[in-house]
């Protein structure tokens, strides 16, 4: 009951506030993430350009870094809007897409996470585990293009390891997702397979991730709050759809509808 209570009182400040949410995010889920936070009450933008994206971090509630599609220049767009943002004590979201998978992604997630202190870090096991050998922090991984190759529960270890240097709080997905702040481990077990079966519904969860941060001060509980939020509505949308071209349509609608009728 008192998970609910604070998940709805996170979502009704959503919904008062409509907190800007800066993303950076990656060409694959820009119009999904931005009909995700409009759906739960927030505003979202994207600007990824280094000549302004400072300047537009400064004036968000929260930050979202997602290294999906990676270009130099959106790198260095990110590193502008971190040190921004890190500068001005916003919160700050960071996806790690694909950590693994090759060494450039690998060398880009190493130097942006050195150059400004995540409140958030979100990814699947595999990124999470990869993201934490960079560091010297575990065992090298791999991962499948951007799809992990390893459980959610394989990865709490490293998790809790990479909690613990970068003093950030770690988000696993996975059939359960693990909420890591160093030693404090929480879980949420609401959710279907059918979200992994839709593009970009991690990215869609490190962006809610951004709009609970923005309004919430404890970063564990802002993420369980809102990957709560994302299992809840994936449940619903699956009630609700024929597979996943309806689920997606279904899933924002779920969002949009959250506490309205309970």
């Amino acid at each position: 009951m008192e998970r609910n209570e604070s998940l709805r009182r996170d979502v009704a400040a959503i919904r008062e506030q409509s907190p800007l949410v800066h993303n950076i995010t990656n060409y694959v889920v820009m119009n999904n993430t931005a009909n995700a936070l409009l759906a739960v009450g927030a505003s979202p933008v994207m600007a990824h350009s280094e000549e302004e994206s400072a300047d537009m971090a400064r004036l968000a509630g929260a930050l979202v870094i997602n290294v999906g599609t990676l270009s130099p220049e959106w790198v260095r767009g990110m590193e502008c809007a971190m040190r921004a943002a890190s500068e001005a004590g916003i919160p700050i979201v960071y996806d790690p897409v694909g950590a693994g998978a090759t060494p450039y992604r690998n060398q880009v997630n190493d130097h942006l996470l050195r150059v400004a202190r995540p409140t958030i870090v979100r990814g699947n096991g595999s990124e999470i585990m990869a993201v934490a050998a960079g560091f010297g922090l575990g065992a090298t991984t791999h991962t499948k293009g951007v799809d992990s190759t390893a459980g959610s529960d394989a990865a709490v270890a490293a998790a809790s390891a990479l909690s613990e240097h970068l003093r950030t709080t770690v988000v696993i997905s996975g059939p359960t997702d693990y909420i890591v702040c160093g030693e404090r481990v929480l879980e949420n077990r609401y959710g279907t397979p059918m979200m992994a079966r839709v593009t970009g519904m991690g990215c869609t969860a490190t962006a809610i991730c951004g709009a609970f941060a923005a309004v919430n001060g404890d970063p564990a509980e802002a993420a369980l709050n809102a990957m709560t939020l994302m299992g809840l509505c994936g449940e619903e949308a699956l009630a609700n759809s024929q597979g996943p071209g309806s689920f997606q349509v279904a899933f924002l609608d779920a969002l949009y509808r959250f506490g309205q009728q309970q």
